[in-house]
């Protein structure tokens, strides 16, 4: 890279107003341009290569993540999916105990209710048949009592053999 000084020089008159001076050589700037460019432009190259290495380490960085976070999820839905057939069978096995007890619940109350309807005949069945006993017995002696029907009316008539 060129000094300060050359720098300056640029901008300094090539000589006084006045009687002429020998023709020296042009000066070829863009040579002089490609000189004092070429250092910087250098360094941007290397500054390019390493954004370049750094955004590749990002994306496979990034990917590294990225594939990290899918198994992870999968890890996480898998475990989700087992605990929820464990809950379910929590579940059913809470519900299908409150519905055996429920159903308990409800023979012991039918069976209570039998012993109750049992009870209840047994005493109301000795007073049902001494009156079933006496209705009947009323029966046959009004059909003592009364004349026989006429053929063919009343009772049917019995047929031998």
């Amino acid at each position: 890279m060129t000094g300060f000084r050359d720098f300056l020089t640029r901008f300094r008159p090539a000589a006084s107003p006045g009687r002429a001076t020998p023709g020296g050589v042009p000066a070829d700037r863009s040579a002089e341009l490609r000189a004092e460019l070429a250092p910087p432009l250098a360094l941007l190259e290397q500054a390019e290569a390493e954004a370049r290495t750094v955004r590749e380490r990002a994306a496979e960085a990034a990917a590294s993540r990225r594939r990290e976070a899918e198994r992870r999820a999968e890890e996480i839905v898998a475990g989700a999916r087992e605990e929820a057939g464990r809950l379910r069978a929590h579940t059913a096995g809470r519900v299908l105990r409150a519905a055996e007890d429920e159903a308990a619940a409800l023979l012991a109350a039918a069976e209570r209710e039998a012993v109750a309807v049992r009870e209840r005949a047994g005493s109301r069945t000795p007073a049902l048949a001494d009156r079933v006993v006496a209705l009947v017995l009323e029966d046959l002696a009004t059909e003592d009592a009364s004349p026989p029907p006429p053929p063919g009316r009343g009772r049917p008539r019995e047929e031998g053999p």
